[in-house]
């Protein structure tokens, strides 16, 4: 339980330091938040956690082919202006986009 605290601690640090920082210099914290953080700290914590390599290759080739999948929840976005979308509307197109993405994940990696 202390290592599963000791998780939730260090990645809310790097999380709150983000959103800190985007108000001082939001160009830098945009950079960091886009970082893969969320994969970098997983496969580390999974790694040191487990110590199975042949897991933790499985687990960042699904890391690899679910960034595209999930970049789907942007697109709506992307067009938004031009189609004169509302929030909302756009919103729900997104999480629509996210949800192909996700079986799109499951489909690709099936064979891993």
């Amino acid at each position: 339980m202390l290592v599963f605290c000791l998780k939730i601690l260090f990645s809310s640090i790097i999380i709150s330091f983000a959103s800190w920082l985007s108000f001082k210099k939001p160009q830098l914290a945009g950079f960091i938040v886009a970082l893969p953080l969320v994969s970098i700290i997983s496969l580390a914590f999974s790694y040191i956690e487990h110590k199975d390599l042949d897991k933790t290759i499985i687990f960042a080739k699904s890391i690899l082919i679910g960034v595209p999948a999930s970049l789907l929840f942007f697109v709506p976005f992307f067009f938004a202006k031009n189609l004169g979308l509302n929030f909302l509307t756009t919103y729900f197109l997104a999480l629509t986009f996210l949800i192909v993405g996700f079986f799109l994940h499951k489909y690709f990696t099936q064979s891993l």
